[in-house]
């Protein structure tokens, strides 16, 4: 009876060794996939990517992962923070990605892994279409600007607002409307964001806004991000297929051009930050 007992103890010890094994094996494509469901953290206020229209998610991000929903057979599920909640929230593991999407910086890539680029992310100003001041990058010197508070872009306005002499205030805003907003109401006298968002703003009400050209800041490109290491680096895998087989068979394309109003050449393989 004792040797039969602690046969069956052992199969049942290796039967959850083996179970704990194979949990342990799966990574988080894997998990994903057994979910059915690949859940992204995103700020709802980052038009043309990310915006609210009556109550409901409208924009690129939205009809992308649609795609990337297919191309890996689960449903995508977003939730809408604040973009300074965005980033711990992934640390924090919350979420699987974050679709923001993102600049792709040196400083980022030694912390999180991203997808190959989506779009141009190059930094603009965005001013009232009024205002005959500004019109060239550097017309902001001893004035009043804004730019979304923890982004990569206001990293990049500050970096040029210090070449300037006198130098422009900053204000840092938690979303993008808000700052839309001020500068709407001649609180400020202009918005640092990259060229896509500001673009599509001006597009949206050009009575209102319009973008000072040339762009100033460095070339950067728009990335969706996810943890770094070996556990998620199938996830990060899986959706670059997806965006290989949308370059190559247009979709891509046509989602830039319905979203941004051109096409825009970004890269398909490795390459280094500017930033």
């Amino acid at each position: 009876m004792r040797f039969s007992y602690t046969l069956k103890a052992c199969m049942a010890a290796a039967c959850f060794m083996a179970a704990s094994v194979s949990a342990h094996a799966e990574d988080q494509l894997a998990r994903i996939k057994k979910a059915g469901v690949l859940v992204m953290g995103t700020e709802m206020q980052f038009a043309p990517f990310d915006f609210l229209k009556d109550g409901k998610q409208e924009g690129f991000n939205k009809e992308f992962f649609a795609e990337v929903g297919k191309g890996l057979g689960v449903k995508v599920r977003f939730i809408d923070l604040p973009w300074p909640s965005v980033l711990p929230g992934l640390d924090a593991k919350k979420f699987d990605m974050v679709a923001g999407p993102l600049n792709v910086t040196k400083a980022r890539m030694e912390r999180y892994h991203f997808t190959l680029p989506i779009a141009d992310g190059t930094v603009a100003l965005l001013k009232r279409a009024s205002d005959k001041s500004l019109q060239k990058p550097s017309d902001i010197a001893g004035k009043v600007v804004g730019g979304g508070k923890g982004s990569a872009q206001l990293a990049q306005l500050k970096e040029y607002a210090d070449t300037l002499n006198p130098k422009p205030q900053i204000r840092e805003y938690i979303d993008n409307n808000q700052a839309y907003a001020d500068l709407a109401a001649g609180r400020i006298v202009a918005v640092g964001n990259s060229l896509t968002n500001i673009a599509y703003v001006a597009q949206q009400r050009p009575q209102m806004f319009a973008v000072v050209k040339p762009a100033f800041g460095k070339k950067v490109y728009f990335a969706y991000m996810g943890m770094k290491g070996a556990d998620s680096d199938s996830l990060i895998q899986a959706v670059n297929n997806v965006i290989l087989a949308m370059h190559k068979d247009g979709r891509l394309a046509a989602l830039q051009k319905k979203w941004f109003g051109v096409e825009m050449d970004v890269p398909t393989g490795a390459f280094v930050p500017n930033v």
